[in-house]
């Protein structure tokens, strides 16, 4: 099955990007595809792509209290998805681990730091979707290339 899997996702136009993507295999390539979808039209920005994939956090503010949560009403598919690829990426990409530790050390749990990290690899999923490129490092996180 997954011979299968790997020979029909490799022939998607799309999975050359996708799989640039660190953390992102044939197998967990094929599930992000698939549950995203490949109409290049369907999410207008990045924020939406976010939302969808359950990564874009809700802010819920009432009088003093502002709380900041993770989304419930999500695609639970795409969320493990989006989970898995970001514990991935910690030892995939330096930029990735950075951004990871740097949640950790304003006092994120384990959880929220890898929903954040999420978020953000989502984001640039999406601008290398939109702009039809492969994931480059530098690009993806220049506060890194710019402090070495």
């Amino acid at each position: 099955m997954e011979r299968q899997l790997a020979s029909r996702f490799v022939a998607h136009p799309d999975a050359a990007i996708l799989s640039s993507q660190p953390g992102l295999g044939v197998v967990l390539g094929a599930r992000v595809l698939g549950e995203f979808g490949d109409d290049p039209h369907r999410y207008a920005t990045a924020k939406g792509r976010k939302a969808f994939a359950g990564t874009a956090p809700v802010t819920r503010a009432s009088g003093l209290r502002t709380v900041v949560i993770a989304r419930a009403a999500c695609n639970q598919r795409l969320v493990d998805a989006c989970y898995l690829w970001a514990f991935a990426a910690l030892s995939a990409s330096p930029g990735a681990r950075r951004c990871y530790d740097a949640h950790r050390a304003r006092g994120a749990t384990h959880h929220q730091a890898l929903r954040a990290l999420g978020n953000r690899l989502v984001g640039i999923l999406h601008g290398c979707l939109v702009n039809r490129v492969a994931y480059q490092e530098t690009v993806a996180w220049p506060a890194a290339a710019s402090a070495a």
